[in-house]
């Protein structure tokens, strides 16, 4: 079983915007002392991009591949009404609540794959992270990856597990291969994909994923229309990683023959 528990803090101020992500995370302060790069549920995604962000961070820890830790940051509204700019005071206002937050690793920059740090296995297992949970983000145009510590980090899972903006024929998502692979920014450096591909299969049970899974909180998957129960999510998420994880094989194949 996934045994992590996840902390809870509160914001204490807002600190900067990150102009660069599309959704407007910014560097926040809160109230254990630390600097969070925070991700809010009223962006553009939502909700649904904290989940994919959690699962996918989550995922990527236990892989031992390094990841900023995460934790829940609670968000009260009196924020919104001492922000001067008025789309970050709306972004405040409808982020009330419990958001995500991830570490920030001061100092860290951009990985560039031409003179980046990027261990084969860690990139291997990027790759193959990656094509499980549908990750259509991490290219040379936009790599969602640090080097910091002389070390590559991985950041960013907002824009993966696509299928869950429409819930209607997840199962047959899942059983798709992952084309999108091919313009992976780590591919030309994944040398150890089988090495990889066993650890992950190791590493990855349904009771670990159930773990993970079952850590969402409660509020992010209720369903405004009521069709869908937070328990029926939740097994959909279960039931979409493991379907992945068992054609992990497949996958393996194709990025090895992405790689040519």
């Amino acid at each position: 079983m996934y045994n992590k528990e996840i902390r809870l803090v509160n914001m204490t101020r807002y600190v900067t915007p990150l102009r660069e992500g599309g959704s407007l995370p910014a560097i926040v302060e809160c109230d254990d002392g630390f600097d969070y790069v925070i991700k809010f549920r009223g962006a553009g995604q939502g909700v649904k991009a904290l989940i994919a962000e959690f699962i996918g961070g989550e995922m990527a820890r236990h892989l031992d591949l390094n990841m900023p830790e995460l934790v829940f940051i609670h968000l009260v509204d009196t924020f919104s009404k001492s922000e001067g700019d008025e789309e970050i005071q709306d972004l405040l206002k409808f982020s009330e609540g419990l958001n995500l937050g991830m570490s920030y690793l001061s100092g860290a920059i951009t990985y560039d794959p031409l003179v980046s740090i990027a261990d084969p296995l860690a990139a291997s297992k990027v790759v193959l992270l990656d094509s499980i949970i549908t990750n259509i983000d991490r290219t040379h145009r936009n790599t969602n990856l640090l080097n910091w510590n002389k070390a590559l980090w991985v950041i960013d899972h907002g824009a993966s597990l696509y299928f869950h903006h429409s819930w209607d024929g997840w199962e047959e998502h899942a059983k798709r291969k992952f084309p999108m692979i091919k313009d992976h920014v780590l591919l030309a450096k994944a040398t150890k994909l089988e090495e990889a591909k066993e650890f992950l299969k190791d590493k990855l049970t349904p009771e670990i994923i159930e773990g993970i899974v079952n850590l969402l909180p409660e509020d992010w998957l209720i369903d405004p229309s009521g069709e869908v129960s937070t328990d029926q999510k939740r097994e959909v998420y279960k039931e979409f990683l493991n379907i992945r994880i068992k054609n992990i094989d497949v996958l393996t194949k194709e990025a090895k023959d992405a790689k040519g």
